[in-house]
C-alpha cells in the first residue's frame, strides 16, 4: 500500500531537482553533445555554455545546437563571444569584429549597434541565443590585466552609450545580451581568474563611475547581467559581488528610488571555477551562496566541464534547500527566471529579418585606427618585412588559441613577410641587447614592423622597443592593446584591439593600400 503523501513527496523532490539543474550553465568537451548532457537536459537542465573547444565552423555549431534542441527545445545556448580579442566563433582564425575598445575609439553608437546586430545575427544563425556580452566595465585602471581592450573606454558616459547600443543591436537579432561584469571590473589590478580582486572605491565613486554603464544597459533592456568575482568593501566587506546579497539583491535588484538599478532580468555568475571563488569558497559552497544572494544562473564550464561537476552542484543546491540554508522559493524563483529568458529567446525570433552586414567588422576596424607619423613622411612597405611580435602572456579570458598580430595579414599583401615572436622569457634569458641583436640579424635588410600589446604594462616590452627604435628608427610600430604609452616609431598605428580585422586594417595602412585615419 502506498503511504499517504508519498506521491506528493516524489513530485516535490523532482521539482526541486529540476530547479537545481535549471539554474546551471555548464560546459562540456567535444564538438558534439555527450550523452550525459543530453540526459541532464531531459531531466531539467535548461542551459549549456559553449567555448572555443566546442566549435570548428558555423555548420558544425548549427548541428551541435540542433542536437541540444533535440533533447530540450527551449534550451538556452550561451557563449562568450565579445568579438575582438575574446572570440569563440572564430577562436582559431581571429574575429571578424573589432572589440569594444575599437568601437569606443570610433564613438559612433550606430556603428556599435550595427556590429552587435551582425554578430548577433551570426550567433542566431548557428542556434546560439544567449551571449555573455557586452563588457560594460569602465577601464579606469590602465594596469588592469584582464579587461583592457574589452572595455569601450575610460569615460563612464562613453562606455554607457556604447553598452546600451551593443545591447540593443545584439537583442534586435534575437540573442539575449548578458552585460558584465557587475558592478564593474575596470578598476582592478588583479585578474579574478587567478585571485580575488579588491576595489577600494567608495559608494559615490561606484555610483558615478562603475554603475553608470550598467544603468544604461538596464534602461536599454538587457535580458541578463553577469556578476563579477570582486570584493567591494563599500558594498560588502566579506563576500565578493557574486556571493553578496548587498550587491545583487540590494543594489542590482533594488528599485531606483532606493539607489538600486531596478533590474528584473536574469543574473548570471561569472565562471565559478575561477580562483576568486573556487580557491576561497569552493564551487559547491559558492554556488549555494550565489543563488542565496540573488543570482539566478551558475556559469561553470570554462575550466571544469564534466558530468560530475553538474551533479555535485545540483546536489549541493538540493541539500542546501533541505537543510534550510537556501530558501526553496529563492531557488524556484531563479529557475523561473531562466525559463522566462528561454521563452523570450523563442519569441524574439532568433534574428529573423536581420539583414546581413558582412563587411561591417572590417569597416569598424579601419575607422578605429589612429595613425601617427614620426615627423617625416612614411614610405609604405613594398617588399617583404620582418614582423617582430612582442608577445605578452595571454590572460585566460582571451586564451592562447586565437592568433593575433599583423604578420598573417601583411604576408597576404606582401608575400615573403615573416614573423618572429619575442617574449618576456626570451628577453630575460638573452637580455634586451642580445634579443634586439638577434632580431636585427633575422631582419637583415628588410623593414621592421614591431607589434606590441599594452606596452605600458610590460617594462621588458618597452625596453625592447626602445632598443629597437634606437637601432632602426625606420621601424613601424603597431600597438594592438590599450594605447596608453606615447606613440613612437616612424609610423605608429593604434588598432585598439587584436582582432583579425584589426590586423588587416593595420596591414592595409602599412602598405598604403587604404588611407589611414590620422591624428
Amino acid at each position: 500500500m502506498t503511504p499517504v503523501g508519498s506521491a506528493h513527496s516524489v513530485r516535490a523532490a523532482d521539482t526541486l531537482t529540476r530547479d537545481a539543474l535549471a539554474v546551471l550553465q555548464p560546459g562540456f568537451t567535444g564538438t558534439t553533445a555527450p550523452d550525459w548532457l543530453l540526459r541532464r537536459l531531459d531531466e531539467g537542465l535548461a542551459a549549456v555554455g559553449l567555448f572555443g573547444r566546442n566549435i570548428t565552423d558555423p555548420a558544425q555549431l548549427a548541428a551541435l545546437t540542433g542536437q541540444l534542441r533535440g533533447a530540450r527545445e527551449d534550451v538556452l545556448v550561451a557563449i562568450d563571444e565579445e568579438g575582438g580579442d575574446v572570440t569563440r566563433l572564430e577562436v582559431r582564425g581571429g574575429s571578424s569584429f573589432p572589440g569594444n575598445h575599437a568601437l569606443g575609439a570610433v564613438d559612433d553608437t550606430a556603428l556599435t549597434r550595427g556590429v552587435a546586430r551582425e554578430l548577433g545575427r551570426r550567433l542566431a544563425d548557428c542556434g546560439v541565443n544567449l551571449n555573455w556580452a557586452p563588457s560594460a566595465d569602465v577601464n579606469s585602471n590602465p594596469a588592469n590585466p584582464v579587461i583592457g581592450v574589452r572595455s569601450f573606454g575610460a569615460d563612464p558616459r562613453l562606455v554607457a552609450r556604447h553598452t546600451a547600443a551593443y545591447v540593443e543591436g545584439l537583442q534586435s537579432a534575437g540573442v539575449a545580451a548578458c552585460t558584465k561584469h557587475f558592478p564593474g571590473h575596470g578598476d582592478t589590478a588583479v585578474d579574478s581568474h587567478h585571485d580575488l580582486p579588491r576595489i577600494a572605491a567608495d559608494l559615490p565613486t561606484l555610483q558615478g563611475r562603475e554603475l553608470v554603464p550598467f544603468r544604461a544597459a538596464v534602461a536599454a533592456g538587457t535580458r541578463a547581467v553577469m556578476s563579477a568575482h570582486i570584493l567591494l568593501p563599500a558594498l560588502d566587506g566579506d563576500r565578493p559581488a557574486t556571493l553578496s546579497p548587498a550587491a545583487l539583491h540590494g543594489l542590482l535588484r533594488a528599485p531606483a528610488d532606493e539607489g538600486g538599478l531596478g533590474f528584473d532580468g536574469l543574473i548570471v555568475t561569472d565562471g565559478m571555477e575561477m580562483q576568486a571563488i573556487s580557491a576561497t569558497f569552493g564551487i559547491e559552497r559558492g554556488s549555494v551562496l550565489a543563488i542565496a544572494a540573488g543570482a539566478d544562473a551558475i556559469c561553470v564550464g570554462g575550466g571544469v566541464a564534466d558530468e560530475d561537476t553538474v551533479l555535485r552542484l545540483r546536489d549541493a543546491l538540493v541539500r542546501a534547500v533541505r537543510d534550510g540554508e537556501l530558501p526553496e522559493k529563492r531557488l524556484a524563483d531563479a529557475a523561473a527566471r531562466v525559463r522566462a529568458l528561454a521563452r523570450w529567446t523563442r519569441s524574439a525570433g532568433a534574428g529573423e529579418g536581420a539583414a546581413p552586414a558582412p563587411g561591417i567588422g572590417l569597416t569598424a576596424a579601419r575607422r578605429a585606427l589612429r595613425v601617427t607619423t614620426g615627423g617625416r613622411p612614411y614610405e609604405p612597405l613594398t617588399g617583404p618585412a620582418h614582423v617582430a611580435a612582442f608577445t605578452p602572456l595571454a590572460n585566460i579570458a582571451v586564451g592562447d588559441d586565437t592568433p593575433w598580430g599583423v604578420g598573417a595579414e601583411l604576408a597576404r599583401l606582401v608575400p615573403g613577410t615573416e614573423t618572429a615572436a619575442y617574449s618576456a622569457e626570451s628577453a630575460a634569458r638573452a637580455g634586451t641587447r642580445a634579443l634586439i641583436d638577434g632580431l636585427l640579424t633575422a631582419a637583415g635588410g628588410r623593414r621592421v614592423v614591431a607589434v606590441v600589446r599594452d606596452v605600458h604594462r610590460h617594462p621588458w616590452m618597452a625596453d625592447a622597443l626602445d632598443a629597437l627604435l634606437t637601432a632602426r628608427p625606420d621601424t613601424a610600430v603597431v600597438e594592438m592593446g590599450v594605447p596608453q604609452a606615447p606613440p613612437r616609431g616612424a609610423l605608429h598605428i593604434a588598432t585598439h584591439g587584436a582582432a583579425r580585422v584589426c590586423g588587416q586594417a593595420a596591414a592595409e595602412t602599412l602598405t598604403g593600400r587604404t588611407p589611414g585615419h590620422g591624428t
